[in-house]
C-alpha cells in the first residue's frame, strides 16, 4: 500500500521560506465558517469540548504560566523549538516575567555517538525498511549532565525546553506540544527538522525510515508514559502560534469520545500511479495537485484528532487516544492488540492513473523478525467505484513456474524490459462493492480505473514491489523493486482456479428486515477482521459486543449515527469512522433518498492469538 516517502512528489504551496513542502494547507487554526448541514466529505471534523476549553496563542499559554517558577516545556519530534521559545519570551515578557530558558538538546549525546547507535535498525543504506528499535528516549541524553541541570535563583521562572525536557524530573507543571505526523513528514521534506539527536538533512526516504524505525518508536513510548503527568497540551503545528488546553479536559474529551464514535483527520498523497476520483469527489482538495494516490482516512499510526471549543481547534496524534481509552476502544480485543489500533481504512486511487505495483506483502513470522512489527499487512480490496474497464490482478496463473517468474523479474529489473504481467498473474474484472482478499503472501495489484477501499490490517509500508511497470516516481527517480523479499513471501499455490474459490469474497444476505438487509462479505481465514455491509432506507440498530466497529458510508449520500451515550453525528459519503467498543449500541439513520450502503469491519469474534 503506502510506499514511504521517497515515491512522493515535492511540492511547495504558500509556505514562504519553505518550512513546509506540501499541496495540502495546515489545519485552521479557528473554524472558517459556521458548522452547517453540508453532505459534502469534511477533510477538517473536529470534536466539539464544549465552551472555554481551548485557548489560542501564545499571550494566553504566557498568562497561565505566569506565577510558576519552574516550568517544562516537552514535546514530538519536529516542533520549532527555536520560534516556540521566541514567542512565548514576547509573551512572558509583556507580563513582567525575567524568565531563565534552557534548552535540554544540549543535554544530548553527540551526534556521531547517536548515529552509531540507531544504525543497526536501519538496515542497509539502499533498503527501504529497517528494525524497529528498543531504545528509551533517555538513552539519546547524557542523563548525569540532564539531571545536574539548576533553575537560576534571580529569575522569576526557569523553563527546561525541548524535546525530552521532563526527563529532569522537576516537580513543575509540564507542558507538551503535540505535532501530527503528517506535518512533521511536510517539514521533513522542506528540509526544516532533522531526526531525533541528528543536525543534518538526509534525503527524504532516509529521513522518514528513521522517523519510522526509531524516532516515532522512542517518542510514542515516552509520550505514552508522559500524558497522565502533563498539566497542558498544545497544538504546535502553526508557525507563530498554537493553541492549547489543560490536560484534564483532553482527557474527559478522549474519555467521552471513546464512548461513542469519532472520525480522524484524514490526509492525502499524489503517487506515480495516482489518479483523479478523490480530486473530483473531494471538494477541499488542492485541484493543481497532479494526482492523489492515498488517503489516510484510518492509518491511525499517522492520523491526529482534532478537538474544538470557541472555534479553536486543536489537533492530538490518535495514539493519545489509545494510550489512555484501548479498553473502551477495543473492548474484549485490547488484550490482544494492547496500545496498537489493529484496522486501517484508506483509499488507493487510479482512477485516469495507472496500475499499482505488482506486489505482495510479508507473513507474520517475517515481519516479525526482519521489522519488528507485532501485526502483519493481510489486506482486502474493497471497491468503492470504478470504471468498466477496470481490474485487479490477484493470484497466479495456474502453470506458473517461480523460478521461471523471478527470471523474468529480474530481467527486467536488470535491462527495463516491459513484462507480459498477464502470462503470470490473474486478473479479475473489478465491479462495485465487490471484495478482493489479500492475505499475506499473496501477489496482487489494483489496476487502472479504481477507487479502492484498502481495508486491512494497520501495518503500511511493507510493499514488496516485484514489477512496476517501469515507471519513475513523482521526483523522476527509480522505484524500489523488492524480488528478493517477495520471494522470501510469495505463496504460489494461491494460483488458478482456487484464487476465484478463495481470495474473491461470496458475498451472502445474513439477515433483513422490512426495508434492510445484512450482507457478510467473508474474508479468509488469515485475516483476524472480517467486513459486513448494511443495506437500510430508513435505520438500523447495531449491537457493538464488546468490539470495536471501522464503518464507512460507500451508498448514498449521508447518514447520521446515534449512540447510546446520547452522541448524535452525520457523515458523508465516503467518510470513515468508528464505532468504539464501549459504545455498546448504535444506530444508523439514512438522511438521503433511497438506500443507504455502509460497510463495517471488525475484529473476529473467536480470534484469541495472531498467526
Amino acid at each position: 500500500m503506502y510506499e514511504t516517502s521517497e515515491n512522493m512528489v515535492d511540492k511547495e504551496k504558500d509556505i514562504g521560506n519553505k518550512r513546509r513542502v506540501s499541496s495540502q494547507p495546515l489545519l485552521p487554526q479557528q473554524i472558517q465558517v459556521p458548522a452547517t448541514a453540508s453532505r459534502e466529505y469534511n477533510m477538517y471534523p473536529f470534536h466539539t469540548l464544549g465552551a472555554d476549553k481551548i485557548f489560542d496563542g501564545y499571550h494566553s499559554l504566557a498568562k497561565w504560566m505566569t506565577g510558576h517558577q519552574q516550568i517544562i516545556i516537552d514535546g514530538y519530534g519536529g516542533i520549532f523549538w527555536k520560534e516556540v521559545k521566541q514567542c512565548l519570551q514576547t509573551a512572558l515578557q509583556a507580563n513582567g516575567m525575567n524568565v531563565h530558558w534552557i534548552d535540554v538538546s544540549t543535554c544530548m549525546k553527540k551526534e556521531e555517538v547517536i548515529d552509531e547507535m540507531v544504525a543497526p535498525f536501519l538496515g542497509i543504506e539502499d533498503s527501504v525498511w529497517g528494525t524497529k528499535c528498543n531504545f528509551k528516549l533517555s538513552d539519546f541524553f547524557n542523563m548525569n549532565e540532564l539531571l545536574s541541570l539548576q533553575s537560576k535563583p534571580d529569575a522569576d521562572c526557569t523553563i527546561v525546553y525541548g524535546t525530552g525536557a521532563a526527563l529532569i524530573s522537576w516537580d513543575a507543571p509540564v507542558v507538551y506540544l503535540d505535532l501530527p505526523k503528517n506535518e512533521i513528514q511536510y517539514r521533513m521534506r522542506a528540509g526544516s527538522i532533522t531526526n531525533l539527536g541528528n543536525k543534518k538533512v538526509t534525503r527524504s526516504s532516509n529521513m522518514y525510515k528513521r522517523l519510522y524505525f526509531v524516532d516515532w518508536v522512542v517518542l510514542n513510548e515516552y509520550k505514552k508514559n508522559l500524558l497522565p503527568n502533563i498539566s497542558v497540551i498544545a497544538d504546535g503545528q502553526w508557525k507563530e502560534s498554537l493553541n492549547w488546553m489543560l490536560a484534564d479536559s483532553l482527557r474527559e474529551g478522549l474519555s467521552a469520545i471513546s464512548k461513542n464514535v469519532f472520525r480522524v483527520r484524514p490526509w492525502f498523497e499524489a503517487g506515480a500511479w495516482g489518479g483523479q476520483w478523490m480530486k473530483a469527489h473531494i471538494k477541499e482538495l488542492d485541484k493543481e495537485e497532479v494526482n492523489y494516490a492515498w488517503s489516510f482516512e484510518l492509518i491511525v499510526p499517522e492520523n491526529g484528532l482534532v478537538f474544538e471549543s470557541n472555534g479553536n481547534l486543536l489537533e492530538v496524534s490518535f495514539d493519545c487516544l489509545m494510550y489512555q481509552e484501548n479498553n473502551n476502544i477495543l473492548g474484549k480485543h485490547a488484550g490482544l492488540f494492547g496500545y496498537e489500533f489493529p484496522i486501517r481504512f484508506d483509499f488507493l486511487d487510479t482512477w485516469e492513473g495507472g496500475n499499482l505495483s505488482i506486489q505482495c506483502h510479508p507473513t507474520l513470522q517475517y515481519i516479525r523478525e526482519n521489522f519488528g512489527e507485532t501485526i502483519t499487512q493481510d489486506e482486502t480490496y474493497y471497491i468503492l467505484d470504478c470504471k468498466e474497464d477496470a481490474q485487479v490482478f490477484l493470484g497466479f496463473q495456474e502453470n506458473i513456474d517461480p523460478a521461471a517468474f523471478r527470471q523474468v523479474l529480474e530481467n527486467s529489473k536488470a535491462s527495463k524490459q516491459e513484462i507480459a504481467i498477464n502470462d503470470y498473474v490473474l486478473s479479475h474484472a473489478a465491479r462495485k462493492h465487490e471484495l478482493f482478499l489479500i492475505p499475506n503472501g499473496t501477489v496482487h495489484s489494483a489496476g487502472v480505473n479504481n477507487l479502492v477501499l484498502e481495508i486491512s490490517a494497520t501495518p503500511y509500508i511493507f510493499t514488496f514491489k516485484m514489477y512496476d511497470w517501469l515507471r519513475l516516481d513523482l521526483n523522476g527517480e527509480p522505484r524500489a523493486i523488492n524480488i528478493e523479499h517477495a520471494f522470501n513471501n510469495l505463496n504460489f499455490e494461491r494460483r488458478g482456479e482456487k484464487v476465484k474459490e478463495e481470495l474473491i469474497s461470496k458475498q451472502m444476505v445474513v439477515e433483513q428486515g422490512n426495508d434492510w438487509q445484512l450482507v457478510h462479505c467473508p474474508t479468509h481465514p488469515a485475516h483476524f477482521y472480517d467486513v459486513h455491509r448494511i443495506e437500510f432506507v430508513t435505520r438500523y440498530t447495531i449491537q457493538t459486543n464488546n468490539t470495536c466497529h471501522i464503518l464507512m458510508l460507500v451508498e448514498g449520500s449521508s447518514i447520521s449515527v446515534e449512540t447510546a451515550g446520547g452522541d448524535l453525528i452525520a457523515f458523508n459519503y465516503a467518510e470513515t469512522f468508528v464505532i468504539p467498543a464501549a459504545a455498546t449500541q448504535y444506530t444508523l439513520i439514512n438522511n438521503s433518498t433511497g438506500i443507504a450502503k455502509v460497510v463495517i469491519a471488525f475484529c473476529k469474534e473467536n480470534i484469541t492469538e495472531l498467526k
